[in-house]
């Protein structure tokens, strides 16, 4: 079973910046998209980042948006995620996921369109 291991979480002043890293732990792991969760003191999960490891397809949700960024290493079967001008608000644990079966962007942005996940990294932004 393949599994994403995650690093790169902590505790960052607001205005300060983290750079989130998530690899496969097969090398041979073919996937067509990964992305990037996270479920903030209370909530429930939501959508950060997204993008197809095949093509230059990129999606962000509209609170991270200039201010993360999402991008991959297909050589090392990584995922990134700079995040700058972090805020209190960005606090929250957060989660890489990845598909082997690409059904298309609309659910590279949702929960069910992911079939792997990572056991998440706490990212604390003080005020």
């Amino acid at each position: 079973q393949v599994q994403l291991v995650e690093s790169g979480g902590g505790l960052v002043q607001a205005g300060g910046s983290l750079r989130l890293s998530c690899a496969a732990s097969e090398p041979t792991f073919s996937t067509d998209g990964m992305g990037w969760f996270r479920r903030p003191p209370g909530k429930g999960r939501e959508f950060v980042a997204a993008l197809t490891w095949i093509g230059g397809w990129v999606e962000y949700a509209d609170s991270v948006k200039g201010r993360f960024t999402i991008s991959k290493n297909t050589a090392k079967n990584t995922v990134y995620l700079e995040m700058n001008n972090l805020r209190p608000e960005d606090t929250a644990v957060y989660y890489c996921a990845a598909t082997a079966v690409y059904r298309g962007s609309y659910y590279l942005t949702r929960e069910p369109g992911y079939g792997y996940w990572g056991q998440g990294t706490q990212v604390t932004v003080s005020s």
